[in-house]
């Protein structure tokens, strides 16, 4: 098939996941072509694979850039140039609606050499969550969500929280986001690891990754890591980068914690640090499938996170992971002091998360789900088949 992938460039959840998605798609024979305003963070050149950029001209009389247009322009030609079987637009706002746009005019106009290509729309999380359910623009992402040829949604949690927040009546597959398990394991890298926590000083590594957005409550994290402290010698590492780290900076130096807690940025190799960490935080207040998670259970690291969205869908508490409430910081610290003064339990549950892992989430059983869904989509079936997850 002829794909084109349309995605965010930055390293959030739906950018990431897209960009995997275009490179696992390309190397099982597809033509695939990527779409975005810049090179993806985690983007590799393979064989079947190209980028094409997003062209955005500015003159005086916008006050802001046109993206949607300039979108809507960039599938237009691609579509024509490449003559696309697929259009799949990874985040609602406004892919979806930019992918529908490219739709109508190459279907009205006749303009490409075969039939316009067929819209699928995957939704992520806070293009539903938060930007899609605003007043300013439910109206339009609904409308481009109905209007798509296929939906997909990352867990069962989002499929139920478009439907209901978004009065969604049609069809929308589930298919998780998924991992390459070759590459996501275990490999620990003795000099990091001494880096992060040097021999006789602190006994246990506490990681966090995140684009540092308030939904991500890495203030909640800190305060989990104080509580910890208190009981445990335990360091704290901070992966990643975004609006709130500059405040939380701050908060540490107020604190003199400095010594204790660490900020690395971003990070185009996540698992050596994964492999070096004890327990891995996440006490969002949202997590529409929790991909930081699943990355963090393939290395085996014991994750700590909050019930809510579709985090229970991957994590099974006391077996794979560790859930709490959402606002419990002292549950959370509990059990994470807990869990980290028994390394036999630690053991168990990060073997246990990565043997889950392995079995439910990686490439070669999540893209293969693409694919069919690719094809009921061509074939005009996809309204006829229910939503489902891997078994």
């Amino acid at each position: 098939m002829r794909i084109g992938i349309i995605c965010y460039a930055s390293v959030g959840g739906s950018g990431v996941v897209a960009t995997e998605l275009s490179h696992a798609l390309a190397s099982r024979g597809h033509e695939v072509h990527l779409v975005s305003s810049e090179l993806p963070f985690r983007w590799r050149t393979i064989p079947g694979l190209t980028f094409e950029r997003v062209v955005m001209p500015s003159y005086p009389l916008f006050h802001e850039p046109q993206y949607l247009l300039g979108l809507t322009n960039t599938l237009v030609r691609v579509s024509r140039e490449r003559q696309l079987d697929i259009l799949h637009a990874h985040y609602a706002v406004p892919h979806a609606t930019a992918a529908f746009l490219a739709h109508q005019i190459l279907d009205s106009t006749k303009e490409a050499e075969s039939d316009a290509p067929r819209t699928v729309t995957t939704l992520h999380g806070t293009d539903i969550t938060l930007v899609g359910s605003d007043p300013s623009y439910a109206r339009v992402v609904a409308f481009s969500i109905e209007q798509s040829h296929g939906v997909t949604a990352v867990s069962s949690s989002l499929r139920a929280q478009t439907i209901e927040s978004l009065g969604i009546s049609r069809d929308i597959r589930v298919i998780p986001n998924f991992l390459d398990c070759a590459g996501y394991q275990r490999q620990p890298d003795s000099k990091l690891s001494q880096r992060m926590c040097p021999r006789g000083k602190d006994e246990a590594v506490i990681l966090h990754v995140s684009n540092f957005r308030p939904v991500k409550r890495v203030n909640m994290v800190l305060d989990i890591f104080r509580k910890i402290r208190e009981h445990v010698r335990a360091r704290l590492v901070m992966v990643g980068d975004g609006p709130d780290r500059g405040a939380l900076e701050n908060r540490v130096a107020e604190l003199g914690l400095g010594h204790v807690v660490k900020f690395v940025g971003e990070q185009l190799e996540l698992v050596p640090w994964l492999s070096a960490a004890d327990l891995f935080l996440l006490p969002s207040a949202q997590e529409s499938f929790g991909m930081a998670a699943l990355e963090a259970m393939a290395c085996e690291v014991v994750v700590v996170a909050s019930r809510i969205g579709g985090l229970p869908e991957i994590i099974e508490d006391g077996e794979t992971g560790i859930l709490c409430e959402a606002d419990d910081v002292d549950g959370m610290a509990d059990r994470a002091v807990a869990i980290l003064r028994d390394p036999a339990a630690r053991a168990r549950i990060g073997r246990a998360a990565a043997e889950h892992t392995r079995a439910t989430y990686c490439v070669d059983r999540i893209v293969p789900m693409y694919e069919e869904y690719y094809r009921e989509v061509l074939s005009g079936r996809s309204a006829d088949f229910p939503a489902q997850q891997p078994a």
